[in-house]
């Protein structure tokens, strides 16, 4: 509605009928509906999607994936070149990218941001695979950055780190105490984090200096909602432009909403069942209260086999999705991996109960053999529906399930000190597999204070380990994706989680207000959770393509006086509604 406001606004001044209207110039606001809370906007802690996203918009990497096709190109590096030996790599920092505050931006940003993270456990908690295997990162000059590793490193060019700005994160005296979301907000990125009231609402400003060419709008509002219902009811009221991860229902209930338009595409998402395997530290000490009985690779594989995952889509899903397997996503075709025949679990209830049986896991008077907690997010649909599926799959092999939603944060702290025995998880997969695989390596237990890694499940596994390595340092495209699919084959075989499904992504903007998003990739491809920031950098505002489209001046000037009559009208509508937006924020 504001954007039709400034549409009409613009067109009376243009027009210069009547007497001059006295009005400020509107911004123009793209608003996205969230429903995942934050739990760190700094950018060595965030683990949450929603909190990487946004810090994915605040700060570029030294390289991108294009929205195209998805292939590597410029980010703040635009150019490359490894040694025959493949230890020592060059990136360049060309001249011209500025921070948002005007400082150059320069390859000793880059050096003071991997160096950081190397000598500071806490900065290698969101992302520190990415720098376990670097030696040494030299700026040589301002435009040249030189990083030598200890083994040959295939993921050089899909380093997953926001690269920060030097003068300002050197004089930070503590990385974990530091919640970088007071104005200003120094980033190199298309939009300026501005604003952030903690499970309200986060605002970002166009970033008119960025080297890309400034967003088509003004502002980036991500407003936060307790549940994908009232998302979606704040999207057919037109006061948020853009939605996803709906519930399958929800998705169908806008299927011909006028100013609504649906995105339905493959997405690289997963959701899984976490098993608490026996949680310990990086040097072995356990931790959590997981039930012991879980330690037992016969009572997690039982625990698989009584879940029927083709029934589980079709109800839950409602078929915007496929089952599970490996940890990489179909949308990747190379990575992704699948059961054979040989391996697959197939669901056999009466199978999983001879597995319990013969692991002593037997039943009791009352039926039942194991009361395990079940833990997931409230509010969330797929949680919801899928622990009730679960509860009755599970019970009839003698399982009882104590289910418990819970906050984003209260579940994060859960199967982050592994006060679990089952949880809901999910992860985005990126376009490299190698920091989902990297989440189940032994070194990403924490430490013994419970920080310094994000490990998804605890897993900790020798041969796991040795195929992590092998493949990392493989250049050989064809072995390292053998390598990829036998460390998948050997997750699904331990289970220390259960893939369940991989999700649809299922969006909706409304394309009343934004004419047009750029997905990634080009065809079928998302509009949020990208590897990017293509969809929110993209974005073009309808009045703005009304504008570019050009209109009759006949038309405008006989239009002029009943357009500024509406000016008005409009006005009083929008203040209004403007009121009740206001109230959410």
């Amino acid at each position: 509605m504001r954007v039709k406001l400034c549409a009409l606004v613009a067109a009376a001044a243009v027009l210069g009928a009547g007497t001059p209207v006295a009005t400020a110039q509107q911004p123009t606001i793209l608003k996205v509906a969230i429903v995942q809370q934050i739990d760190s906007m700094n950018p060595f802690l965030a683990v949450f999607q929603s909190s990487t996203e946004i810090n994915r918009l605040m700060y570029d990497y030294l390289t991108a994936y294009a929205a195209q096709d998805q292939q590597v190109t410029e980010g703040l590096a635009n150019r490359w070149e490894t040694s025959a030996d493949k230890l020592t790599w060059t990136f360049t920092v060309p001249e011209g990218k500025k921070w948002s505050d005007g400082q150059p931006i320069t390859a000793h940003d880059v050096a003071f941001t991997y160096t950081l993270m190397m000598t500071d456990e806490v900065a290698r908690t969101a992302n520190g695979s990415f720098v376990a295997n670097f030696e040494s990162v030299t700026a040589t000059d301002d435009r040249t950055v030189v990083i030598k590793t200890k083994a040959p490193q295939v993921t050089m060019l899909a380093l997953d780190i926001p690269i920060v700005p030097r003068h300002v994160w050197e004089k930070i005296p503590s990385i974990k105490d530091h919640p970088n979301d007071q104005a200003p907000v120094v980033g190199s990125g298309p939009f300026v984090l501005t604003e952030h009231v903690a499970g309200q609402f986060i605002k970002l400003k166009a970033n008119k200096d960025y080297w890309r060419g400034a967003p088509k709008y003004d502002e980036l509002h991500f407003v936060y909602f307790q549940n994908s219902d009232a998302a979606v009811q704040a999207l057919g009221k037109g006061e948020v432009d853009l939605v996803n991860r709906m519930a399958p229902a929800q998705f169908d209930s806008l299927e011909g909403k006028a100013g609504v338009t649906r995105n339905k595409a493959q997405g690289r998402r997963f959701t899984e069942l976490l098993i608490n395997p026996g949680a310990a530290t990086r040097t072995g000490e356990p931790i959590g209260d997981g039930n012991p009985a879980l330690k037992d690779v016969r009572v997690r594989r039982a625990i698989a086999q009584a879940i029927d995952m083709d029934a589980l889509v079709a109800r839950v899903n409602l078929g915007y999705a496929e089952p599970g397997g490996g940890l990489v996503p179909p949308v990747f075709t190379k990575w992704h991996w699948q059961p054979g025949e040989q391996e697959k679990r197939r669901f056999d209830p009466a199978a999983a109960n001879a597995a319990l049986d013969a692991a002593g896991v037997t039943r009791k008077a009352d039926g039942t053999r194991l009361s395990l907690r079940l833990t997931g997010r409230a509010g969330r649909a797929y949680d919801e529906q899928a622990s009730e599926y679960l509860k009755r799959s599970l019970g009839e092999v003698g399982i009882a399930l104590d289910v418990r939603l819970v906050s984003d944060n209260q579940l994060n702290e859960a199967t982050t000190a592994a006060t679990y025995d089952l949880a809901f998880s999910g992860w985005s997969t990126n376009v490299d597999p190698d920091f989902i695989l990297s989440l189940h390596t032994c070194s990403q237990r924490p430490g013994a204070d419970g920080k310094g890694g994000t490990t998804d499940a605890y897993f900790c596994d020798e041969t796991y380990d040795r195929l992590y390595a092998q493949q990392l340092s493989e250049f050989d495209e064809g072995k390292r994706v053998e390598l990829v699919k036998q460390m998948q084959a050997r997750f699904y075989d331990q289970v220390p989680a259960v893939v369940l499904a991989y999700d649809n992504a299922l969006e909706a903007y409304r394309s009343d207000h934004f004419a047009r998003f750029t997905t990634q990739p080009a065809q079928g491809g998302v509009i949020m959770a990208q590897h990017g920031v293509w969809g929110y950098y993209g974005a073009e505002p309808a009045d703005a393509r009304a504008s570019a489209a050009g209109l009759s001046t006949t038309a405008l000037v006989v239009g002029g006086v009943v357009l500024l009559g509406l000016v008005v009208v409009v006005f009083v509508v929008v203040s209004r509604r403007r009121a009740t937006i206001g109230e959410r924020e």
